[in-house]
């Protein structure tokens, strides 16, 4: 596995990626954006606050006009935090739109943070009305509304700002995938006969976080008979020797840069059955064969079209895509398979530079029995890709253990 890259310049990290988000939004052709979702506040901003609590609270937002000041709105009592923050030109105390906080007050409260961002929009942004939210309640953005504004969705520019990584966020993104590598080494170590899938999990856990992981967004880690069909969460079941144990990595990892890859390994020392085998061999060559698809200009359709055919008994319990944008979470684009182009979940568009890229493969039969889910991570390069997730696959299960 590869060395852990140098840490990034903070403020080019920060600076680059609101320069990014800007360009967008000029694009889009809107004058300011109210980020709610913690992950796009931190990219736009590299204020890092309690995310996995504002994932549920909208308690913390940034207004971010194309030109002028960031204003954040911070939860209270947290002011102190982002003070020398570049990225950042001012700092509010946020008000909470949520009847959690503000139960029957709820409607007065928001025509209170109406009145605040559009006042934001008039001195920062005069004569200009369009502006992008993100998921705020529906009083808050009607009575906006009211006040002359048209109202945009945010995740647009967001998501096409973040779909092109600068050189700083490459950087975060191979730090991030090496601690995720080495949580999944102790993980492979610690998979043996007698562990129930929940203490396996909880040894990947461990380790992310003392090495400086933010969360888990999920816990697709299982074993023998539960891993077909896949999304199915660890669990109380104790593992035997000859079984398979599945898992997706999904980590936030280091800072805020998602590694996402999948392995699937053998318990105990036996050799694989006939069966396991056939089921890991299908899962790589799918995977190897889509990544050899991606090339910059390549249209997402090109490669729908030319991917690997999953064999018949297969298909219907396949991955529900073939290939997803990842960064600070999953992102823009999905790659879907051809059958989902023709019933309508379609769009197309173009691989570029820089982009970073998960290919997903899950194999299992629909009979039932085991199922192999394998995944890589990939950068765009100039002229093809460059491999991130370098953690190897299992020779035993792919047949050629020496």
């Amino acid at each position: 596995m590869s060395p852990v890259p140098p840490a990034p310049d903070e403020t080019a990290l920060r600076l680059g990626r609101l320069a990014r988000l800007r360009a967008e939004m000029a694009r889009f052709d809107v004058a300011a954006l109210v980020l709610t979702d913690p992950h796009n506040v931190r990219y736009a901003t590299g204020a890092r606050n309690m995310l996995p609590f504002l994932l549920r609270n909208p308690a913390r937002y940034v207004f971010v006009p194309v030109e002028g000041p960031v204003v954040l709105f911070e939860f209270a009592g947290c002011e102190h935090m982002e003070r020398d923050n570049p990225a950042i030109d001012e700092i509010r105390v946020s008000t909470t739109v949520s009847y959690v906080a503000r139960g029957p007050l709820l409607d007065e409260t928001a025509r209170a943070w109406a009145d605040e961002i559009a006042a934001l929009m008039r001195r920062h942004c005069p004569g200009e009305t369009r502006i992008g939210l993100e998921r705020i309640d529906v009083r808050a953005a009607n009575h906006l509304a009211d006040r002359g504004f048209v109202i945009l969705d945010a995740q647009a520019p967001a998501e096409r700002a973040r779909a092109i990584k600068t050189r700083e966020e490459i950087a975060c993104s191979k730090r991030s995938m090496a601690c995720v590598m080495a949580a999944e080494r102790a993980l492979q170590d610690a998979v043996r006969p007698g562990i129930s899938e929940n203490a396996l999990w909880a040894e990947f856990h461990r380790h992310l976080i003392a090495d400086g992981a933010d969360y888990v967004e999920t816990r697709l880690l299982s074993s023998g008979e539960r891993t077909n069909p896949w999304f199915q969460e660890s669990g109380e079941r104790v593992i035997r020797a000859g079984e398979l144990v599945a898992h997706d990595t999904d980590v936030v990892g280091p800072h805020g840069y998602y590694a996402d890859f999948s392995r699937t390994f053998l318990c105990g020392d036996g050799r694989p059955s006939a069966a396991q085998t056939t089921l890991y061999r299908l899962a790589h060559e799918q995977i190897h064969h889509n990544m050899d698809l991606i090339r910059p200009g390549r249209t997402f359709r090109e490669i729908t079209e030319a991917a690997w055919t999953i064999p018949e008994p297969y298909y219907e319990r396949r991955y529900y895509l073939m290939i997803h944008g990842i960064g600070a979470t999953g992102e823009y684009p999905y790659i879907v398979y051809e059958a989902d182009y023709d019933s309508g979940r379609d769009y197309d568009g173009i691989v570029e530079p820089n982009m970073t890229l998960c290919i997903e493969s899950f194999i299992g039969h629909e009979d039932g029995g085991e199922g192999v889910k394998l995944e890589e991570q990939v950068l765009v390069t100039e002229t093809g890709i460059e491999t991130m997730s370098t953690f190897p696959f299992d020779e035993r299960l792919l047949g050629t253990e020496v």
